[in-house]
């Protein structure tokens, strides 16, 4: 049993309110999408959760293996040794190591460094094309390929919880699908709980079980299926100009 539920969370930078009393729920399996466009407040949210950003008021919880933990006031590290891992927006990669370097940077989790071997073998399963490129600097690979190492590397953690943070930014159409896609692969292959934060509409809802829509640090609908949010007034509004 893995899951994520945030209630009443309120957060921002100084005097900079972005977040206001945001609560959402992401139970054990499902892959749950959180729309926005920029500057609503996702990655805010993200950063709330990894504990890089401490809110101002309301709750974090997430149960793991079936235990709850309450992750307010814990460092991104312990959170991290839960199970619980970040993609970030803009990959976040370390440029002048190698794609194997990177990937052993993302097992320093006590249960990932019982298995750096399996997990390795299982993201060059994944992702043949790092398996080519393993002793190459990651700064010298193409936008898709360092989103795909970026993928590999949270799996390096043996994660529970996986949250992913604007996947599609930067990347050609062709690689957000491709992304999109090995997202869904990787969530069915290691029985992950998903979080995935995303401006790209049509592309989320593909693997979204369901979904939530943020404006200006509000959730402002949640559709209990991919359906409810494909029909939704307020989507229509937002991302088809309707």
């Amino acid at each position: 049993m893995n899951s994520i539920s945030v209630e009443n969370l309120s957060a921002g930078y100084g005097s900079v309110q972005v977040l206001d009393g945001i609560s959402l729920a992401v139970n054990d399996g499902e892959t749950v999408t959180l729309l926005g466009t920029n500057g609503n407040g996702k990655s805010t949210l993200m950063k709330c959760i990894m504990g890089i950003v401490r809110p101002t008021s309301g709750r974090v919880r997430a149960v793991v293996d079936g235990v709850e933990h309450d992750l307010v006031g814990r460092a991104p590290e312990e959170i991290v040794e839960l199970g619980i891992s970040l993609v970030p927006e803009g990959r976040r990669l370390f440029p002048k190591l190698t794609v194997e370097e990177n990937l052993l940077l993302g097992a320093f989790r006590k249960t990932a460094r019982a298995a750096i071997a399996k997990n390795m073998a299982f993201c060059f399963e994944c992702f043949p094309r790092l398996a080519e490129r393993r002793r190459q600097l990651a700064g010298s690979m193409s936008g898709g390929e360092q989103q795909m190492l970026t993928l590999a590397r949270a799996l390096m953690t043996a994660p529970k919880i996986l949250l992913v943070d604007e996947p599609s930014v930067g990347l050609a159409p062709i690689l957000v699908i491709h992304t999109i896609d090995k997202i869904r692969e990787l969530k069915e292959s290691y029985r992950l709980t998903v979080l995935m934060a995303e401006q790209n509409f049509n592309q989320a809802i593909r693997i979204a079980d369901r979904g939530y829509v943020i404006v200006h640090g509000r959730i402002e609908y949640q559709g209990g299926s991919r359906e409810d949010l494909a029909n939704n007034e307020l989507i229509h509004k937002l991302y088809m100009g309707l």
